[in-house]
């Protein structure tokens, strides 16, 4: 898949668990695991826009598009 989650990244960088970022966006850490790991097919903007406030970044920090 050409787009690229760099989730686990941004949270090392920022020193925070999935557990934490779950609780604070109000999100499964289950459902949170699937977007980290990739698996995840759609995200709700509401969501990446929790994600970005909570982690202070930009959506492309998160996520990215490599041509295969």
């Amino acid at each position: 898949m050409p787009i690229i989650v760099n989730l686990d990244v941004m949270m090392a960088k920022r020193k925070i668990s999935l557990n934490e970022l779950a609780g604070r966006i109000n999100l499964t850490p289950a459902n949170l695991s699937i977007l980290k790991t990739g698996k995840a097919k759609a995200i709700r903007f509401s969501t990446l826009e929790a994600i970005c406030k909570e982690l202070d970044c930009q959506p492309g920090d998160i996520l990215e598009y490599r041509n295969e």
